[in-house]
């Protein structure tokens, strides 16, 4: 009797039922698109960022850095003759080897040499510019400043490895020595050598120190120091995970954690312990987060994701606030139906029961559609926003459920008070 008078029911209030469908899936589908999104824009933000440069430092144990590199992106060390202030090239494709080999992006090793050109001191910094690496895993990598230092604007051609004195010289430098693109001019190198350079292009960093010197291939530089195979530093920009409690214990001190939490931390992507596996299989190295920007990451991506879930909340209790409306006034319009149920001694209990069963229903066929039409909503959000697909996450199924009982649940609460409220004395005599 009870699934005759409930399919009944729905039969014959198709409208508003549809109503309720549609309410609950444009909100099923409002939330599912911001859930995916939130889900995944972790990655996606901290793709976005990689392209500002570095957030690790590496350098090496004996070497002392020009400035705190916990508040400054840059630091070049002067040329020592201790060897130990210098690390061996031949080793850096080890970076590419730890256990988040995958989220490090892009590296680029600097060695810097002080030449003079025109009575003018230049820090001539020797970089790889777009580097291809064979690793002992037979894959290959592509890595180097050019990726690093993406949002520098360039005026000419972009660097070569292959032309060791062609160079690209800073916006700054190029007009203290009136360079433009293709000029030729001869630099001294420590021990007097005079090489001739040619500027392949001119840079603007925005702001940065580099505008003031030149960026030249690394065998050069190598060259004029006579440090053949050694480099001083190397940039590192990784995707990472914001920082939490565990990862700022991990940091200061690793022998601090508990077994669990060090399996956790250690294979969680925080900067901390990226940097630390560098330092593990690199041992004769120091590596520094460049902590104003792994923090403005963290804060941005937690800034980010609050807003979505506010986002998703607003969005959920306005559809709870709709089905509310439409399930009180169907109540309204159905008071003589469910007064003569009373009469005939259906209790509050079963007439409640037979109220949120067609909810449900409605819901559910709403939520199921809502749902399909987030996913392809979040992915069009994805393409607009980050101009990559946003990847279908297997909890949003649950976590839409949960959405879709809820929103039934809350919007049903203050029609199941009116029912209850009902007297069948009252409604069968008009009243």
């Amino acid at each position: 009797m009870f699934l005759k008078m409930l399919f009944g029911a729905l039969s014959r209030q198709r409208r508003k039922h549809l109503l309720i469908s549609l309410t609950v899936g444009l909100g099923v589908s409002l939330a599912t698109a911001l859930l995916g999104v939130m889900f995944d824009v972790g990655d996606k933000v901290n793709q976005e960022l990689k392209s500002y440069g570095a957030n690790l430092t590496v350098i090496p144990k004996g070497a002392s850095m020009l400035g705190d590199l916990y508040q400054s992106r840059e630091g070049a060390g002067s040329l020592s003759a201790d060897a130990n202030d210098y690390l061996p090239e031949d080793q850096l494709y080890k970076i590419k080897m730890i256990f988040w080999a995958y989220n490090i992006v892009d590296f680029a090793p600097y060695l810097t040499v002080p030449v003079e050109s025109g009575g003018v001191s230049i820090p001539l910094t020797g970089t790889w510019f777009k580097k291809v690496m064979k690793l002992p895993t037979g894959e290959t990598v592509e890595t180097g400043m050019t990726g690093l230092k993406s949002w520098w604007t360039l005026t000419g051609r972009p660097g070569d490895d292959d032309e060791p004195n062609s160079v690209l010289v800073g916006g700054v430098l190029a007009k203290k020595l009136n360079l433009s693109v293709g000029d030729s001019f001869e630099v001294a190198g420590p021990d007097g050598r005079v090489v001739t350079l040619e500027a392949r292009g001119i840079f603007d960093s925005g702001g940065g120190e580099e505008d003031e010197g030149v960026m030249a291939p690394l065998a050069l530089a190598q060259d004029l120091s006579g440090r053949a195979g050694l480099v001083q530093r190397v940039e590192v920009s990784a995707l990472t995970t914001p920082e939490n409690e565990l990862a700022r214990r991990a940091a200061k001190n690793p022998g601090s954690l508990s077994r669990v939490e060090w399996d956790t931390w250690y294979c969680t992507a925080y900067i901390s312990s990226i940097a630390y596996q560098i330092e593990e299989i690199l041992p004769m190295t120091r590596v520094k987060p460049i902590l104003r920007v792994a923090q403005s990451e963290g804060a941005i991506l937690e800034k980010t994701q609050l807003m979505i879930i506010l986002l998703t909340v607003l969005t959920l209790l306005c559809s709870a606030l709709a089905i509310s409306n439409l399930v009180t006034a169907n109540i309204m319009e159905r008071s003589v139906e469910i007064g003569l149920m009373k009469a005939l001694g259906a209790t509050n209990l079963s007439v409640s029961l037979l109220l949120l069963c067609e909810i449900i229903i409605a819901s559910l066929a709403g939520g199921v559609a809502g749902y399909l039409a987030g996913l392809g909503l979040s992915q069009l959000i994805g393409l607009t926003v980050f101009g990559s697909r946003v990847a279908v996450k297997v909890v949003v199924i649950p976590i839409g459920l949960i959405m879709v009982l809820l929103v039934s649940f809350l919007g049903s609460i203050p029609a199941l008070r009116a029912l209850l409220g009902l007297k069948p004395t009252e409604v069968l005599h008009g009243r």
